[in-house]
């Protein structure tokens, strides 16, 4: 990569970090000297009266908000933003992966769950992945054999055609830009390129992206420009799904694939489907809870995780309390024993949602914990809910003055997903297939242990953790949240909700709280440092928990109507940040 002078530094930086995206015509480098610098540029919450939006990038919060300046609506902004989130953070989502929305429509009152995950290819197969009869997860996350049909293009493209109100070209213009004039390498991009620099160097096409002449991870501060990707979002927002799933972008997919021994072919990227499902949807302290349905485990785990808690009254106890986060550890390790067991995709096995969200059911899931002592994994078995029947992801939350909201998730799955790019496309294509069970019992990327109804099968949709929630209340969004993170999206989104409902802190509070993590297997209770206070940490350990002070690391964003004002908080854990008029 070629130096700037020292001038040319400065101004590089102040350009890259203060508008949406760097000023400047090829690959160059330009570093931001500390840790406080960055942080001067974040602007974690802010509050408006026309609209609010949460997202992990500022030029992907910029792409939103540019969006409502030409006169577009929620969607547009949504869509803006989610392609430049894309080109903002290679590392954890992009047109290579899929995702969920949830879209709370205020002139019909109705909420879309939609679906465009990737799914399996057609010549996927139930032990594709096993070597000598054992699970190999070298497969699974690494390379061509671990991608999965991509769905994002056609999932967003498909809802802006349906609610947006702007061409596709004015609302893919900002991704566009971005990724031809670039932006500084920050932190946690570093960081993922580091944790999968030895992959990245064995693709040609990745390496000569993200990867120095010497095949070493840029400085933070590094411009990254991405010309071969501005040409891919360019066809696509000329030919729309077409510019993606056929001609030489699809060609370029297929080819590598079949390289490189993976197994996607032209009919998987032409026959991809978008599927519009009905939302999980319970209740909690007077709120409507809608969250996203299977194949998502995410949805019925956030409102199995609140009901489980509501009749407790947390608040009496204190939100970090040892009360509180024992019967909160506990709920969660009794949604991840049910996730195991049944969650899978819907269109292919049967998923008793009913049940598992059914208030008596919760019930007697929470009469099996005492309050004098932690159960251990193997005490913890999923519940028979059939009686009751009747990492690295990124989150965008939106809101507006006129009672729509939106709250998406999107991911390629693992760090910098399989760590290979489609040739001439700049596309870093997915790992997803690892979130299926590729063997019975086995864990995957995530430490969740795969179940039967997770198995591997051609078209079928992976189980996911992904979990955007929107709490509605006198008819108006009030709440729309979520996160990135893996497994860990599910305690941090629903940790946040209770937060926020429960304990009436502060949205802001609610979000840079610390949370904890339980998974049921490992049996481990992770807690954000600096941890609780030192009794509450004892007392945890009395009762039989294996605490770890450990980050749980989702960062979440969260957007919320309070009176006749908008507040939006993007995680201060993260670069993220909320913009607000």
């Amino acid at each position: 990569m070629k130096k700037y002078s020292a001038l040319m530094l400065t101004m590089v930086l102040a350009l890259a970090l203060v508008v949406s995206s760097c000023q400047t015509t090829s690959n160059s480098s330009a570093v931001i000297k500390t840790d406080e610098e960055r942080k001067d540029f974040q602007s974690a919450e802010a509050m408006g009266t026309e609209f609010v939006i949460s997202t992990q990038g500022r030029a992907s919060s910029k792409a939103a908000e540019e969006m409502f300046a030409q006169g577009g609506n929620i969607i547009d902004a949504t869509v803006a933003a989610s392609f430049a989130v894309g080109v903002e953070r290679p590392q954890s989502t992009g047109i290579g992966g899929g995702g969920f929305l949830l879209y709370h429509e205020a002139k019909t009152g109705k909420t879309y769950a939609i679906d465009f995950r990737e799914r399996a290819p057609l010549r996927a197969s139930k032990d594709m992945y096993l070597v000598n009869g054992k699970a190999d997860e070298n497969l699974s996350q690494n390379g061509a054999t671990a991608v999965a049909v991509p769905g994002m293009v056609a999932g967003l493209i498909e809802i802006q055609k349906r609610f947006g109100s702007l061409p596709l070209k004015t609302v893919m213009a900002p991704s566009i830009r971005l990724a031809e004039e670039g932006f500084a390498i920050y932190e946690d991009f570093h960081a993922a390129m580091v944790d999968r620099v030895a992959e990245l160097r064995k693709d040609p096409s990745a390496r000569k992206i993200f990867l120095d002449a010497k095949g070493q991870v840029p400085p933070v501060g590094t411009v990254l420009v991405q010309k071969d990707l501005a040409k891919t979002l360019r066809k696509i927002s000329e030919q729309g799904r077409d510019g993606f799933y056929k001609g030489s972008v699809a060609k370029s997919i297929i080819d590598y694939s079949k390289k490189k021994k993976g197994y996607i072919s032209e009919k998987d990227l032409q026959s991809y489907e978008v599927k519009w499902r009905e939302p999980v949807r319970g209740t909690f302290h007077g709120y409507e809870v809608f969250s996203m349905p299977p194949p998502s485990s995410g949805g019925v785990h956030v409102v199995q995780f609140l009901n489980f808690l509501e009749k407790d009254s947390l608040s009496k106890y204190g939100m970090h309390s040892t009360e509180a986060i024992h019967l909160a550890a506990s709920a969660l390790q009794a949604s991840f024993a049910d996730r195991a067991k049944y969650l899978g995709d819907p269109d292919f096995v049967e998923v008793p949602v009913k049940g598992l969200i059914s208030p008596k059911y919760i019930e007697a899931r929470r009469a099996e914990v005492k309050m004098d002592h932690a159960r251990k994994a193997k005490e913890v078995q999923a519940g028979n809910p059939l009686p009751y029947e009747s990492n690295q992801t990124t989150h965008i939350s939106v809101m507006d003055n006129r009672g729509n909201a939106v709250s998406t998730t999107q991911t390629i799955n693992g760090w910098m997903g399989a760590s290979v790019v489609a040739p001439g496309t700049g596309i870093v294509l997915n790992n997803e297939m690892d979130d299926f069970s590729a063997q019975e019992g086995a864990s995957n990327l995530f430490g969740a242990i795969g179940g039967k109804p997770n198995a591997i099968a051609p078209k079928k949709t992976p189980l996911s953790s992904m979990s955007p929630t929107i709490l509605i209340k006198d008819k108006l969004p009030r709440m729309a949240v979520g996160a990135p993170g893996g497994t860990k999206i599910i305690s941090c989104v629903a940790q946040t909700i209770l937060n926020y409902v429960e304990f009436k802190t502060s949205l802001y509070d609610a979000v840079a709280a610390v949370r904890y993590h339980h998974q049921w297997q490992p049996d481990v209770l992770y807690i954000d440092p600096p941890g609780p206070r030192p009794e509450v940490l004892q007392g945890l350990k009395d009762l039989g928990y294996e605490v770890k002070i450990e980050s749980v690391p989702c960062h979440v964003m969260a957007v919320a109507r309070e009176g006749d004002k908008l507040r939006g908080v993007a995680d201060p854990r993260d670069i993220g940040i909320s913009l607000a008029k």
